[in-house]
């Protein structure tokens, strides 16, 4: 029998990082992930692709995408395998392989497909794959949202790609975006197997799940612990309770009246119109359980930067609201000396997903970190 779904709600205000909608109730139908992309999706594109540019079909000689599915932990993980335009099973010929994890409340067939596809036109092997709990990946309750879990999610995406005959296993290297950003670095601080690290909008999402977005709510720390835990109770009985910054069942017009109560270029209004309206895509919904507050407030990807000795990249827009997160954990990475911050000129953290200018520059300086350390 499938659970009870309610979203608890604050009309229009920003708390714990995440902008809540003055959506309340039963939502089951409309507030849950669905496992399988939709048939409008596939309308679209027959990978369930949304982003500009995306794969339609496999051509010879051309980026070609595989679907693929693994396991970490014992739950099934659905993920894109895309592969370079001159990939032969046949040849003898050994691939640079790059894991690219996606952002919170996203999806493999948004931004993570984009960079992993733009990253295969450049020659290597990349896997963009949904998190567990997420997306077409397994697992329950869905949307729960545990750092641990993500940061596995990121080493099992190397653990696929160390089985594969084409991937040189000494040159992997990962690529993290937005809170798939800080759970990459997270990954690398322990797995050594991932040889170059690189984040592009880097999202600490414990820093700002604990202390709200900007450090503005540092003294709703212990309602939001107390909120969590009332979820968590409330999973015993079977009703789930969730975060998030897109309303179930809203009209295009609903969304943009929402985006035009905040300011320009800001995570969450430019956030909205992404997920919501120019990327739209049915597994990305914006949301995590409420439970997930309590393992969520006791991570910080900063408590140990210094543990990374790799080559370390991190890319943000100059104009971001979030940059703050990208310099904090930037300075406390202190084990590597292999370090760079590249500031994307003009650009906000969401435009650093989809904006072709924004994107060609993001690119061509992750191709350049990758060549010379991988």
């Amino acid at each position: 029998m499938r659970k009870k779904m309610v979203i608890k709600t604050l009309a229009a205000v920003i708390a714990g990082g995440f902008i809540t909608m003055g959506f309340n109730g039963d939502v089951a139908e409309a507030a849950t992930v669905n496992t399988q992309v939709s048939a409008q999706a596939q309308n679209i594109n027959p990978y369930g692709l949304v982003y500009r540019g995306a794969i339609t079909q496999n051509v010879k000689g051309k980026v070609n995408i595989r679907p693929v599915e693994y396991e970490v932990e014992g739950i099934r993980v659905a993920a894109n395998l895309y592969l370079p335009a001159d990939y032969d099973e046949t040849s003898s010929k050994t691939y640079a392989a790059v894991t690219v994890a996606h952002p919170n409340g996203g999806s493999k067939e948004q931004v993570a497909g984009l960079y992993a596809q733009r990253l295969a036109e450049l020659g290597y092997i990349a896997v963009a794959a949904d998190a567990r709990y997420q997306g077409a990946s397994g697992g329950e309750p869905r949307l729960r949202d545990y750092p641990s879990n993500r940061i596995e999610d990121i080493s099992g995406m190397v653990d696929y790609l160390s089985t594969l005959k084409k991937v040189d296993k000494s040159r992997i290297g990962s690529l993290g975006i937005c809170g798939g950003g800080g759970y990459t670095l997270a990954a690398a601080q322990t797995d050594k197997r991932i040889k170059a690290v690189a984040t592009l909008s880097m999202f600490n999402s414990g820093r700002v799940r604990r202390n709200g977005f900007q450090d503005a709510d540092v003294q709703g720390i212990q309602k939001r612990l107390q909120r969590a835990a009332e979820a968590r109770e409330k999973e015993l009985t079977g009703e789930i309770v969730y975060e998030g910054f897109l309303p179930p069942n809203s009209t295009d017009e609903q969304l943009r009246a929402k985006m035009a109560e905040l300011p320009e270029n800001t995570l969450y209004r430019d956030g909205i119109e992404y997920y919501g309206l120019s990327h739209r895509h049915p597994n990305a919904t914006g949301s995590y359980t409420t439970e997930s507050f309590m393992k969520l407030m006791a991570f910080d990807v900063e408590d140990r930067m210094d543990l990374i000795n790799q080559p370390l990249l991190m890319i943000a827009g100059e104009k971001a609201d979030t940059l703050y997160m990208t310099k904090d954990a930037f300075a406390k990475a202190s084990g590597t000396n292999n370090k760079e911050v590249y500031l994307i000129e003009g650009a906000s953290h969401i435009r650093t997903y989809w904006v072709p200018e924004y994107v060609d520059k993001a690119v061509k300086k992750l191709d350049a970190f990758f060549k010379k350390n991988l």
